[in-house]
């Protein structure tokens, strides 16, 4: 019999299409369930904590910079050191009985004295503090008969016959305080030079004011030749020698101050003692000094008076000069820093110039000790400075000869032996503020007697010497301040105080303000600006902040920090993109799979 077939039913047909699709699933690369985010989510979370905190972190090792002008800064030492300040000076000449056979008129005059001093100063390139391309000149011609005829840019209304029945050769300072009481320079700051024709020898006179007088028969262009010479080596340049001390050693510190330090030295007190009424001396002759130089610096003294202070130089016998010597070759040995405590100033730590001026009394064994020049004869100050440093004087006791007793006898120094002392350290001081030390000026035309006054510069030294000084403070200004913001721009993680930004501010502000006082020949305003403006520039580039070690870069910043940070940090990053990765890979898996369904 034939077997009757039957048809696969539709529950048959469903098992073996899910076991065909079993056999077919893999679960490497499908999955049933969509993948969850939970994970994702905590390891962003983690993150984004991470990335707020990053701003605090930051801001927790910020440093403090206050802003500085760095514009101001530059245009300051660029214009300081391309263009060399130059004040206006004005100039006057009297001339008094001139030749009869001159015809020039005051303008030609004028005009013919201008070209001498341009002429006299064009091979050379302008210096900073002069004012030989910044001047006038005004002439003023009075005649036998008392009339006067004025040329332009009178400042100073000569008054004719004035001079009238005035003895040159009586007193000169009498002369040069008359001259003063009509010239009255002191307020107008004329530089004038009066030339009176007279049929004998000619003579000139520097005094202590602004003016001076030649006296004498002189054609006009030897007044001419005259008057140019005192124009513009004396008044404009000091009168400095060559050799003398330049402006970029100036004495003072950079804040401004000096201190005078005065001390007695007795090498051997077992021989004698010495001591000396100083508080005389400062009352009388130091105080004057110290109030003329106070635009320029603000100057303390003190003194002192040590014992047991041998020199470190050997000094011989010389029977020809009949006393011990010691030569220019000896006088860098001289100074004993071992046995010379000198520096006792509490201003001798800071930024303070101190200037020693020391009085050494030589021991029985050495007395009476004498400096011998080379030309071979004997000093007549028995002294010598030391630039920057001070000056020394040897003072021989009157009797070198020891005395019997065996305790030694105190002595004091005299009045009159102090005071000539002091005009010895007076005329170092002026060497070491570049001034000449003489009361004559040997020019190329003439020679020149130079007046002094008590307080031991002349109202012209003080003029050429604030022209310097505010050259230099200004110089040295820019200078300071260009380091300070090329050091600042260098180290962008160094710490810039809020004081640092007022101090440079203020500095620039004093730096301009001596420059506007210079334009309009102020020249104590512009040196106590520029001494002002110096000491600022210094103090922000010396500040306690700027000096100390709070300042890194940013790979010390981040070698400190990335032991604490860096191990967690990276976990957490790394940790986010494994859980992003993963994530993703499960989603293409569930997708295979429901692809796969469909």
């Amino acid at each position: 019999m034939a077997e009757i077939s039957e048809a696969p039913s539709a529950e048959d047909n469903n098992q073996k299409s899910e076991q065909s699709f079993v056999n077919d699933f893999d679960p490497n690369t499908m999955r049933k369930t969509k993948p969850g985010r939970k994970r994702l989510f905590l390891t962003l979370t983690i993150f984004i904590s991470f990335l707020i905190g990053l701003p605090f972190l930051l801001k927790s090792i910020e440093i403090h910079r206050a802003p500085l002008p760095f514009k101001d800064i530059d245009s300051l030492a660029l214009s300081i050191e391309r263009s060399p300040l130059l004040f206006p000076c004005k100039f006057q000449v009297v001339f008094v009985n001139l030749d009869h056979s001159t015809t020039s008129t005051a303008s030609e005059l004028s005009f013919l004295i201008t070209s001498q001093m341009q002429k006299l100063t064009s091979a050379k390139s302008p210096v900073c503090g002069t004012c030989l391309s910044n001047f006038t000149v005004a002439i003023t011609l009075e005649s036998s008969s008392s009339n006067c005829i004025y040329s332009e840019n009178q400042d100073i209304v000569w008054k004719c016959g004035a001079l009238s029945g005035l003895d040159f050769e009586k007193s000169l300072d009498n002369t040069d305080d008359f001259l003063e009481s009509l010239l009255d320079s002191r307020s107008s700051r004329v530089y004038t030079v009066v030339v009176v024709n007279r049929d004998e020898e000619v003579r000139a006179v520097v005094g202590k004011y602004r003016h001076a007088w030649i006296v004498g028969k002189l054609s006009e262009q030897e007044s001419v030749e005259k008057v140019v010479e005192i124009f513009v080596e004396v008044f404009v340049n000091g009168g400095k020698e060559e050799g003398s001390i330049h402006g970029e050693f100036m004495p003072v510190g950079a804040d401004g101050r000096v201190v005078l330090s005065f001390n007695l030295l007795n090498a051997d007190p077992h021989d004698w003692i010495y001591d000396w009424d100083f508080q005389e001396l400062d009352d009388m002759l130091l105080a004057p000094i110290v109030q003329a130089l106070r635009p320029i610096a603000d100057v303390s003294v003190e003194s002192q008076v040590l014992y047991h202070t041998p020199k470190s130089s050997f000094s011989g016998w010389d029977e020809k000069q009949g006393s011990y010597i010691f030569s220019i070759k000896d006088l860098p040995f001289f100074v004993n820093s071992n046995e010379w405590h000198l520096d006792t100033s509490t201003a001798a730590g800071g930024r303070s110039k101190v200037l020693h001026f020391v009085v050494y009394v030589p021991s029985e064994e050495e007395c009476p000790l004498q400096l011998l020049l080379p030309n071979g004869e004997l000093s007549k100050t028995n002294g010598f400075i030391s630039p920057m440093w001070g000056g020394v004087v040897v003072w021989n006791p009157p009797s070198c000869s020891k005395n019997s007793e065996m305790q030694p006898l105190r002595h004091k120094i005299s009045s009159e032996e102090l005071k000539k002392v002091f005009e010895v350290f007076m005329g170092q001081l002026r060497q070491l503020f570049g001034l000449n030390s003489d009361s004559l000026y040997v020019g190329a035309t003439a020679t020149s007697r130079l007046l002094t006054s008590e307080k031991g510069f002349t109202q012209w030294e003080l003029d050429f010497i604030s022209r310097q000084h505010t050259c230099f403070n200004l110089l040295q200004c820019g200078t300071t301040l260009g380091s300070l913001s090329r050091l600042v721009q260098s180290l962008p993680r160094m710490i810039i105080m809020d004081e640092i930004g007022k101090q440079v501010k203020f500095s620039l502000d004093a730096a301009k303000s001596s420059l506007s006082n210079a334009s309009i020949g102020n020249y104590d305003g512009s040196a106590v600006s520029s001494r002002q403006a110096r000491s600022l520039a210094e103090d922000a580039f010396y500040h306690p902040s700027m000096m100390s070690v709070s300042y890194y870069s940013f790979e010390h910043c981040f070698a400190v920090y990335s032991p604490f940070f860096l191990p967690v940090a990276l976990h957490v990053i790394l940790a986010v993109l494994r859980e992003w990765k993963r994530c993703k890979q499960e989603n293409k898996k569930y997708l295979a799979w429901k692809a796969k369904v469909n």
